[in-house]
């Protein structure tokens, strides 16, 4: 079974691609920079590092995550150098 986050990041991953678009009912989504892989994500005066696994659609390569504390999946485009 998949989980809630999992799902929750394939959801916000296909909208993405299929539409280009960072908007989602249930959470925030922020773009980074291409080719991340990892992310502080600040809380106050101290930092966490969200770490991003790589997904796999329709010929695109994507890294992302889901970070329960602050309700927000990270995604970055994975580009050719």
């Amino acid at each position: 079974m998949i989980s809630e986050e999992k799902q929750i990041i394939l959801r916000v991953v296909e909208r993405f691609i299929h539409t280009g678009s960072l908007v989602d009912e249930h959470v925030k989504v922020t773009c980074l920079p291409d080719n991340k892989t990892s992310f502080v994500e600040q809380a106050g005066d101290y930092g966490r590092t969200i770490l991003l696994d790589e997904y796999h659609l329709d010929d695109k390569v994507i890294w992302a995550s889901y970070s329960p504390r602050s309700g927000t999946v990270y995604l970055s485009l994975k580009n050719a150098h």
